[in-house]
Order: C-alpha cells, then sequence, then structure tokens
C-alpha cells in the first residue's frame, strides 16, 4: 500500500531478506522508502510481527506490535515475546512522512533457526578411523504419510558437504563456511517443501574432512549433522535427525587420501570414479551396500556450539566457454579462461569405460605453451583433479567440493580433441550482492575497477582470503585493505564480521591473534603472530560499524578488541612509552610495517609505523567505549592513546627535517611512514604542508599495504591531482602497470612475480568511487553523505553508486560541451541527506542551476528550493546542503 508517491520496500530482519535460521536473540528490522517528494523524511512508523499469517493481513500483530513510534532510526528493535526455534514469523511495517503520508508495506516472512535446547541430532561418521583427506557418503530413506505444510533442513558438517532431498542438490558451495569449531560451527538453514513428498522420501549427503594440519582450517573432527522440522499441513510435525540408524556408503567414486593441491595442505585433488559412482544413491530406491552409521564421538564429547551461517553460501556467478590454445594435440589441450576466476571446470564428454582425464590448472604457461606445474609462484606438481569415465554415451562432471583459482586450464588423457564447450569454466564466490558501480571516459580507470571487482570476488567463498590459490587465508590486514572496497560495493558486511568473529575464537590467553585464522595455528608451519596485523583489528570494526551503523557488532567485538591492544600497551618502554619489537621465538613473530618487499628501516627497536597503529587502535576504541558507554574505558583509551601520541612525536619524529623516522635511532624516513603518520593525525599541524610535499613529490614508493594510506591522504589533504595520477599512472610501479600488461585481476604487488589475484590490493576501485566519483560517508550509517568530486583535465565524467541500509547513493558528473562547465547528477535515498561540493575554481566565481533553476550566483546562495536547504562557499567550491531525492546542478564560471 501506498499514498502520495511514498512507498516502502526492501524489507530485512537483521539486514537479510527472508532469513531462514535466525537463531540471534537480537532481532532488528529496516527497510528502505522511496518518495516523488524531494526531502522527504519518516517520521513515525509501526512494526507488526505474528506467527499466523492471517492474522498480519488483517492488520494484527499477535505476537508484537511497536504501535506508532516517532522517528527514523536504521533500525528497530524487535521487543516482543521470546521466539520459538524453527518458526516462520510474518511482518510489515507502516510509516509516515513529514507531510503527513504514509505507506504500508508487503507482509514478508524469517524463520528462526535452532537454538541449542532445540538441537536433537546427533554428529554422526560413517565406522573406522578418520583419514587425512576423507570422503563420507550419507543417505537416510523415511515415509511422509501426510501433506506437508512446511519443511526445514538444518544440517552442518566436518568440513564441508554437499546436500541432496530425492535426488536434488541442495544448498550452494564450500559450505559450511571455515569456522574454529571448538569455538563455533556453523549450519546451514534450507527450505525443502517442495523436495519432499507423501510417501517414501531420502535425505543424502557427501562429506568432505580434510585433516591434514592445513593453513585455512581447524582440523577438528570429520563429522556430519542434519535435523529436519516437518510441519504437516494438519497441525502435526515430525523430526528427522541424524543418528545411527543413518546408512553410509561402503565403496564410493571418490579416492580417499589424495594429496595436497598446494605446498599449505587446504584443498585435495578430488579424483572421480565414475564407475563406482550409482546416481540412485541419493533417492529412496536404492538398493546398493551400506554400512551403519556411527556417533562421531570426539565432537559430541567436545560440544561444538553450532550457530546458523550468516554470510550467503558460495554460488556460481557465471560459466565461461575458454578460448583454445594453439597448444592443441590429442590427448593434450590447453584452454583460457580469459582472466583468473575461483571455481572448477565441468566437463562433458562422450564416456571411454576407464580413461582417466586429469585437469591441471595455473595462472601462467609455460614456455612451450602448457600449464605451469604450481600454484601461484610456488612450485606444485599437484594443483589438478582427474575424473576416471564410466562409459556412459555422455558424462558431465565437476570437482566441486572445494575451489580453485586459475586462467589455463590443461586438459590429458582424452583420446580425441575437445571443443571448448566441453570444458566449461564454472566461476564462483560467495553471494554476497555487488551493488555498486564505477565508470568513466577512461578505459583505463574502467579497466582497473572491473579487475579490482573481479579479484576481490575470486577472494571470497567462505571466508575473505589473500588470495585464492596459493593460501586461501584469512588475515586481519588483508581484510582491512579488502573492507574498505567490499563495504562500498557489495553487500559484505556479514563477510566482514566474520572476519573478527573468527579472529576473536582464535584470540590467544595473551590477547594476541594467530597471523591466520582459522587455521591450525598449533602446527610449526603456522606456529606465527605478525604483530602489525593484530592492529588492524579495531580499525576493521570502526569501519564496520561507520558504514553499517549495527552497534550491536561493536557489543560483541569490543572485549576481544580491548584485550589485544591492552596486551600491546602494557609492553610499552618505561623510559620512552613506545612498544619494543616482540623477540619471541615460539610463536614466531614477523614484523611487518609496509608489504610485500618492503623498504622501511626496521633496525631500530621501536617501529614507528607499529607504534602508530597502536596509538591510533586506542584512539577508536576510545570511539566505541564512547558509544557503548562505557565511559570510564573511553577515558582510559583516551589517555593511553594520547601517552603514545606523545611519545611518537617526541622519540619517533625528526622535528628538523619535518618528518618520522622509520623506527626508533634510525634517519631513514620512508614514503610509507609519514604517509601513516599523516593518515592518523600524527603530524604537528604546523608541519603538515611541508610533509605533504614530501610525501607527494615522492611518488610511489609505497608498496600494497601502505599505498592505501598514502592515496587516503593525498586525496584527503588538497593533494587529489597527485592522488589521481597514482591511479592512472602506468609505468613501473603502479596497479596502471598491471592493466596495460594485460591483467584482469589485481596483482599481490606491484611486482609481476607472484600471485596475479591479490584482494589487498584493490581498494583502487573504492578510491574511484570515494575521491573521483566523490561519495563518502560523513557520518554512521550513511545518515549524512558528502558528494565531492574530483574532475581532472583529462577525464570527461565519472560516475559511482553504493547501497547504503537507506538505500543507493549515486553521483554521475560530465564536462559541458565547451569544456567549461559541469553537470552533475546525484541521488540521496530517504532518510540520509547530503552536502554536495560542487567545484568552483580559483575564483569561486561559478553560476549553479539545479533542474534549471538558479541556486548559486555572484557568490550568494539564492534560497532554499526544493531540497536544497543552505549553500556556502568553501575550498574552492560551492557547497550546498540537500535532503533525500534526485537533483541534476550543472555550473558555469560567472
Amino acid at each position: 500500500m501506498e499514498h502520495s508517491g511514498l512507498s516502502i520496500h526492501s524489507l530485512y530482519v537483521n539486514d537479510y531478506v527472508q532469513p531462514l535460521g535466525i537463531d540471534d536473540r537480537s532481532v532488528a528490522f529496516s527497510w528502505r522508502l522511496a518518495s516523488e517528494r524531494r526531502g522527504a523524511e519518516q517520521t513515525a512508523y509501526r512494526v507488526l510481527v505474528s506467527a499466523n499469517l492471517q492474522e498480519l493481513e488483517q492488520g494484527e500483530g499477535s505476537l508484537w506490535d511497536s504501535g506508532r513510534m516517532e522517528g527514523h532510526p536504521l533500525r528497530v528493535m524487535y521487543e516482543g515475546p521470546p521466539l520459538d526455534g524453527h518458526t516462520r514469523y510474518w511482518w510489515k511495517a507502516l510509516v509516515w512522512d513529514d507531510s503527513g503520508n504514509s505507506a504500508e508495506s508487503e507482509i514478508c516472512f524469517f524463520d528462526t533457526g535452532l537454538y541449542p535446547e532445540d538441537w536433537k541430532a546427533n554428529w554422526i561418521w560413517k565406522p573406522g578411523e578418520a583419514r587425512i583427506n576423507d570422503f563420507a557418503y550419507f543417505r537416510k530413506s523415511f515415509r511422509l504419510d501426510k501433506k506437508i505444510g512446511l519443511a526445514k533442513i538444518f544440517a552442518s558438517a566436518h568440513h564441508f558437504m554437499q546436500l541432496y532431498v530425492n535426488g536434488e542438490r541442495v544448498g550452494g558451495y564450500g559450505s559450511p563456511a571455515p569456522t574454529n569449531p571448538l569455538r563455533t560451527k556453523y549450519y546451514l538453514a534450507y527450505d525443502v517443501t517442495r523436495l519432499l513428498r507423501e510417501g517414501d522420501n531420502c535425505i543424502a549427503a557427501i562429506v568432505h574432512y580434510l585433516g591434514g594440519d592445513g593453513q585455512n582450517y581447524v582440523n577438528g573432527a570429520p563429522g556430519f549433522l542434519l535435523q529436519a522440522e516437518i510441519a504437516f499441513a494438519d497441525g502435526s510435525a515430525e523430526t528427522v535427525i541424524t543418528d545411527k540408524t543413518w546408512d553410509t556408503l561402503t565403496d564410493i567414486p571418490h579416492r580417499i587420501g589424495t594429496r595436497y593441491q598446494q605446498n599449505r595442505r587446504i584443498s585435495a585433488i578430488e579424483s572421480y570414479d565414475a564407475r563406482k559412482a550409482d546416481e540412485s544413491w541419493t533417492g529412496s530406491e536404492y538398493s546398493g551396500v551400506c554400512a551403519r552409521a556411527v556417533t562421531a564421538g570426539r565432537i559430541e564429547e567436545q560440544q561444538w556450539r553450532v550457530r546458523w551461517q550468516t554470510i550467503p553460501e558460495g554460488a556460481v556467478e557465471e560459466t565461461i566457454v575458454p578460448m583454445p590454445m594453439p597448444v592443441q594435440e590429442i590427448g593434450r589441450q590447453v584452454f583460457d579462461t580469459g582472466k583468473i576466476v575461483s571455481g572448477w571446470p565441468r566437463l562433458t564428454v562422450k564416456g571411454i569405460r576407464g580413461t582417466k582425464i586429469r585437469m591441471r590448472y595455473s595462472e601462467d604457461l609455460d614456455e612451450q605453451g602448457y600449464v605451469k606445474h604450481n600454484v601461484s609462484n610456488e612450485t606444485s606438481d599437484y594443483y589438478y583433479d582427474e575424473y576416471t569415465m564410466c562409459g556412459a554415451e555422455e558424462e558431465t562432471w565437476e570437482p566441486d567440493l572445494s575451489y580453485k583459482a586459475f586462467r589455463y586450464i590443461e586438459v590429458t588423457g582424452y583420446p580425441e580433441l575437445l571443443e571448448a564447450e566441453q570444458v566449461l569454466i564454472v566461476s564462483a564466490h560467495t553471494a554476497m550482492a555487488y551493488e555498486g558501480g564505477f565508470r568513466s571516459s577512461s578505459e583505463l580507470l574502467n579497466e582497473m575497477y572491473d579487475a579490482c571487482i573481479q579479484t576481490q570476488k575470486n577472494n571470497a567463498l567462505g571466508q575473505l582470503v589473500d588470495c585464492p590459490h596459493r593460501e586461501q587465508a584469512q588475515y586481519l590486514a588483508d581484510s582491512d585493505l579488502q573492507a574498505e572496497l567490499l563495504l562500498y560495493q557489495f553487500d559484505s558486511a556479514r563477510m566482514v564480521e566474520k572476519v573478527l568473529a573468527d579472529f576473536a575464537d582464535g584470540q590467544l590467553a595473551d590477547g594476541t591473534f594467530p597471523f591466520v585464522y582459522p587455521s591450525n595455528y598449533e602446527h610449526p608451519d603456522f606456529h606465527i603472530r605478525i604483530p602489525e596485523w593484530d592492529l588492524h583489528f579495531p580499525t576493521i570494526l570502526w569501519k564496520l560499524y561507520r558504514f553499517s551503523g549495527d552497534i550491536r557488532t561493536l557489543e560483541r567485538l569490543y572485549a576481544p578488541a580491548k584485550r589485544m591492544l591492552v596486551h600491546y600497551f602494557d609492553q610499552t618502554d618505561v623510559k620512552l612509552g613506545l612498544v619494543p619489537q616482540s623477540r619471541g621465538t615460539k610463536p614466531r613473530d614477523w614484523h611487518i610495517s609496509d608489504h610485500p618487499y618492503p623498504e622501511i628501516d626496521h633496525s631500530g627497536e621501536f617501529l614507528t609505523v607499529q607504534n602508530m597503529k597502536l596509538a591510533h587502535g586506542l584512539s577508536l576504541m576510545a570511539e566505541i567505549a564512547g558509544i557503548l558507554g562505557y565511559e570510564s574505558e573511553a577515558e582510559q583509551m583516551t589517555a593511553r592513546s594520547a601517552f603514545m601520541t606523545g611519545a611518537i612525536q617526541s622519540h619517533l619524529y625528526d622535528t628538523e627535517n619535518k618528518r618520522f623516522r622509520d623506527s626508533y635511532g634510525v634517519e631513514s624516513s620512508h614514503q610509507g611512514t609519514n604517509a601513516v603518520a599523516m593518515h592518523y593525525g600524527f603530524v604537528p599541524q604546523a608541519d603538515m604542508e611541508a610533509l605533504l610535499d614530501r610525501i607527494e613529490g615522492q611518488g610511489l614508493e609505497t608498496k600494497t599495504l601502505l599505498s592505501l594510506n598514502l592515496l587516503h591522504v593525498l586525496f584527503r589533504n588538497g593533494r587529489a591531482e597527485a592522488g589521481y595520477r597514482l591511479l592512472t599512472k602506468t609505468d613501473f610501479p603502479s596497479w596502471g602497470y598491471m592493466i596495460r600488461q594485460g591483467s584482469r585481476t589485481i596483482w599481490e604487488g606491484f611486482r609481476d612475480i607472484e600471485s596475479h589475484c591479490h584482494a589487498w590490493n584493490a581498494y583502487p576501485a573504492r578510491m574511484m568511487v570515494e575521491y573521483v566519483a566523490g561519495i563518502r560517508t560523513e557520518e554512521t550509517g550513511w545518515t549524512h553523505i558528502g558528494i565531492k568530486p574530483f574532475v581532472p583535465s583529462d577525464l570527461d565524467y565519472a560516475e559511482g553508486r553504493v547501497t547504503t541500509l537507506r538505500g543507493n547513493v549515486s553521483a554521475a558528473w560530465e564536462k559541458t560541451a565547451d569544456g567549461e562547465g559541469l553537470r552533475l547528477n546525484v541521488d540521496v535515498p530517504v532518510g540520509s541527506e547530503a552536502s554536495v561540493w560542487i567545484p568552483a575554481g580559483e575564483s569561486g566565481s561559478v553560476t549553479v542551476w539545479e533542474s534549471g533553476v538558479p541556486v548559486w550566483a555572484e557568490h550568494a546562495f539564492l534560497g532554499p528550493s526544493p531540497g536544497i536547504e543552505h549553500g556556502e562557499a568553501a575550498e574552492g567550491s560551492v557547497v550546498l546542503r540537500i535532503r533525500s531525492g534526485s537533483y541534476a546542478f550543472v555550473c558555469h564560471p560567472a
């Protein structure tokens, strides 16, 4: 229902659309509004919740009715009675605006998951000892004699599973997402009402257990867990659970104990013998040989805490027909996907019984044009999967129990030449919606933006990883840099929060973190800490809160952030007030101020970048403590940050040369060290311009890690031209250099020698949207937005888009035909307002029209007009304060 152009849409519960398994007792409702009227503002709302659809259709919120409440909060918290587990609830919202218009939403549902007391299922596994790279096939037949009303499955496995209901595949890929199962184990929730039927039914699953002390998971123990809750149309119910009545196949197509594909033991060769496959095993009619499942004793004893997986599952984004490469011979062919993707091949061939086909992957080719035996820059003879055919007229197979990252695929063993359509490439990633955008008149920027987006997609399947082939590992620093792009261009808040939740689960007794997590940290290969990486925890937390405005995130993660910062602060030297380098041998401590191939001088006892990151983290925690109402802790954190700031300026700042030393007692002063100091506010006010001159004059000396700080510093401190020139630079080192080499993904660093798909280096896409198109957040939750485009001489137009909790924000500028003026179109969602900065040149003398009506002339605001409240001159711009709506500005020199 809507009136007078006001409408309500995009209803969310805990920021999900119709979630299937909420097991968090804290439930929040939100929505987006649209209005034909500029400046429309929600002034009141009402939320109704019911367990009965018919009651809600009659306007009754039998479970909870908020009543009419004033205001427009980002989220409305549920305040009704406790919700039951595995139950479907219905809700809707009514809103009113400042002109008395009202709108009513459609009715939506949300499902609760299983609370701890609701679980009846047991963890199960197959008989016998578990092996490294093990596979188990489970199935359960049962009969239903009534019409089904609603059927839900809640399932988990360690490590990964694929689920089937009556022969049909259910769910996505890479599920459940990796965690530390001793602290948090994810389960998935599925609505399978349409798949179950009256009569005989079967639920089946393939489970893959890794268990080889790999870098990007926790060994745990193998197991499978499932509980189906079936509500019948007559009001009765039935539950199906994993227990000792389940069957497990004794002879399976997957070979157990295959080699790991990477040096870090993160995924196994998938070797599949189709001669052992019976497709009927996922249906109730199967009559093959099985054994009874057994209880997974270790899991049951450890009482794993299962929680609903809050991030989306992996999903297929596109299927690519690769290009055949010149190297083509019977039995050995090479195909080019055209770009690096994360995923797997889908092979379709005429079967020749007993013939084994091998598919090998790589980012690059050797001198003969064949696929290299490597994983990124590391040698590996095992980066392949293989399939033994059963001899059917047509056979299709895809090794999708793990994912690989590659551009080239080499197919060997098939005795005929294959067409490219027979070797399709499946590109997949976590199904977080890509909602942003950027385009400009520069093909270089457009190609670079697309490469950044592709790189980020490749590095998000189940967790945010540094690279999708060599390590697939979740680092704090990498995730912090990825958050720049993710939060601006993807529906990614839950992915970013998962990083923090994982590291909180892996936090060590002293408050520090493993260098990656989840991981088998105690294994000697991975018994490593990086102190500087730990200090990215509060910056990720702060970015996430500023973007989402969800205070519950701060409440959940405040304690681990504080523990970590207090640990490092307590290490400060009594005389200098600075934190020294760690000298531990177990675990190994790496100190990294910049990366890769850093040039910052670490020879001093006290590292400048580490100390500045700590002081900055303490200041952020003071802000967070204040928001949470922890006043004494906010004061304490503020005092600690001020203490460290004083120590940094006293002992690490070279007052004579107006620069920061890289470390205590050395003379070297790197561009990256000074960029961090400027970004985080450690530079004395009187010296800022001199240090900015120095930073700008050094070009691009920073590496991937600190180039982010460098770009922010230049764009935010009146040096946007210099920042833009770094973005568009095409000689080495630069991002443009990568694009000019033909790369469609972004490299680990600027050198063409290691990973060519590293998402921590993809933040130039964020820079384009934030600084070239000009969209930035000014207040938490995007309640106030800044639109401040940079208009360089060699760019004719640019446009960007960001999706916020309130709705879409967009800005598009274009130079007028005479090259003297500028058109600027802006969209601001209902519930937000914006400051629009229109370039006015050095003289500041411009005339500005909006939809043909003059709003600024002769250095003066011409008075309020619809949606435009105020105007003033500032920093060579005309700044107009606008409310929600769509605007079309045109400006010309007066």
